[in-house]
């Protein structure tokens, strides 16, 4: 595919670079998690006792996880991501276990290769830290979303961006107690992409552009596009006494993720032509 945003093209050649290292952020799912996919996918149970007969749409999430998941939970499952590679992951699986899935190479901020109202329900993971334009992303996820459809996302929350990695010790805050912290090195507002890593850990892609969203982009965003939010989790992997740096002593400061449940208004479509 040809790559006419310059971001996207680094995003896409930084998933590839990841898939030909073998990186165990591009690790397929595992055994267990087939035995019973739904629950898998869908451990808070946002999505009910079956998704069989529903056309999924996975957005940006190649790799052999998601689409695979839903396909073995009864989804007619379409999968959309930029890298080829993170693509050819989820072929390979697909064929290992004999399911159907429909792959598409291309970008989340341009879904016009698809019908309006086209999916029942749209997933997507941790990913709409790869764009600068969050709204218009949500904009196209409305467009092809059917009315009362469902939209499950997960994103990176903004203070975990703007954050450091690793436990300053010489940092000091409210409780002279426990000297420390991680440090904020991001500013909120800043429309630049913040500073890569240059290995992979559970919070951070070495190689890859990323860019802080306010709340307000993310959960306004979502309203602005004709979503209405049922539901905002933030996953838990904190524990104070691990070890710094780790991710778990990381997460008792700063809650790295968030998951929303938001469903497709019933509003008409012309709503939604300005994101064809």
């Amino acid at each position: 595919m040809s790559d006419p945003d310059p971001i996207e093209a680094h995003n896409r050649q930084a998933w590839n670079r990841l898939v030909d290292q073998q990186s165990w952020l591009t690790s397929a799912a595992a055994d267990e998690r087939f035995a019973d996919p739904l629950r898998s996918v869908d451990g808070l149970g946002w999505l009910g006792t079956s998704i069989a007969g529903q056309r999924v749409l996975c957005l940006a999430a190649g790799g052999g996880r998601q689409g695979p998941l839903y396909a073995a939970a009864g989804g007619h499952v379409t999968v959309l991501d930029i890298s080829d590679a993170m693509l050819e992951l989820d072929r390979a699986v697909a064929q290992q276990r004999r399911l159907s899935l429909r792959l598409v190479q291309g970008s989340m901020s341009d879904l016009s290769m698809f019908q309006p109202q086209e999916f029942d329900l749209v997933i997507q993971p941790v990913s709409t830290c790869y764009v600068r334009d969050i709204l218009n992303v949500f904009q196209q996820v409305a467009r092809v979303l059917r009315p009362q459809g469902l939209y499950i996302s997960q994103h990176k929350s903004p203070v975990s961006l703007q954050a450091a990695l690793t436990w300053n010790a010489q940092a000091t805050g409210d409780h002279t107690d426990r000297p420390g912290g991680y440090l904020i090195q991001q500013d909120y507002y800043s429309p630049q992409s913040v500073a890569p890593v240059a290995r992979p850990t559970h919070l951070r892609e070495p190689g890859t552009q990323e860019f802080i969203h306010r709340w307000e982009e993310i959960l306004g965003g979502m309203c602005r596009a004709g979503m209405v939010i049922e539901d905002l989790v933030e996953p838990f992997h904190a524990d104070l006494a691990a070890e710094p740096s780790s991710l778990a002593h990381r997460c008792a400061y700063i809650a790295p993720y968030v998951r929303i449940k938001a469903r497709r208004s019933g509003r008409t479509e012309s709503l939604f032509l300005t994101s064809r």
